[in-house]
């Protein structure tokens, strides 16, 4: 398998890729605590790095914050982060060029590493579902207490299809007896 990350580390050319510039200039300053970088021996994460300060760089330049011309230091920013978005492209073919060499070469641990991310997604939807579970408990507990504070035991009317009519009759003064 070290012999399958050729290119992604230092002392490795990764095959097809394109080094980036030369070591820091005008055009490119480093990061204090960065290592020039030297020509010809770069790999994918140290043109990724590089094209990153570059980007980085040229937003906090004082040439751009002092310069006029916005439509050059527009271009200067838009090169940068387009030569920042090819490299990361690069960088994330080869990625998928090793999973795919891993699926051929292995295609169990594949089917392993497969099940155990639907495993941790069924765990953490099945806490999603819990959490949701209780809150609906909680608020179904708060209506409750709420309707029941509303009405008084007195004021509940008595169970039967025939409840209304019953507590409406009660309120009527009695009817007078008509003789036979």
């Amino acid at each position: 398998m070290a012999s399958s990350m050729n290119g992604m580390f230092p002392g490795q050319q990764p095959s097809g890729a394109h080094p980036v510039g030369g070591p820091p200039g005008p055009a490119q300053p480093s990061f204090p605590g960065t290592a020039p970088r030297v020509q010809g021996n770069n790999t994918l994460v140290d043109e990724l790095e590089a094209s990153f300060e570059a980007c980085f760089s040229s937003l906090v330049s004082q040439d751009y914050v002092n310069g006029t011309d916005q439509e050059e230091i527009r271009t200067g920013v838009d090169q940068c982060i387009q030569k920042f978005l090819d490299v990361a492209r690069q960088t994330e073919c080869f990625f998928l060029q090793k999973r795919l060499q891993l699926s051929v070469q292995k295609p169990e641990q594949v089917l392993k590493e497969d099940v155990s991310d639907l495993r941790n997604e069924l765990q953490r939807k099945e806490l999603l579902v819990q959490k949701h579970l209780a809150k609906l408990h909680h608020w179904h507990q708060v209506l409750e207490d709420v309707s029941g504070q509303h009405r008084k035991p007195t004021d509940l009317p008595p169970p039967g299809p025939l409840a209304f009519l019953e507590q409406a009759s009660a309120s009527l003064p009695p009817a007078p007896l008509k003789p036979s």
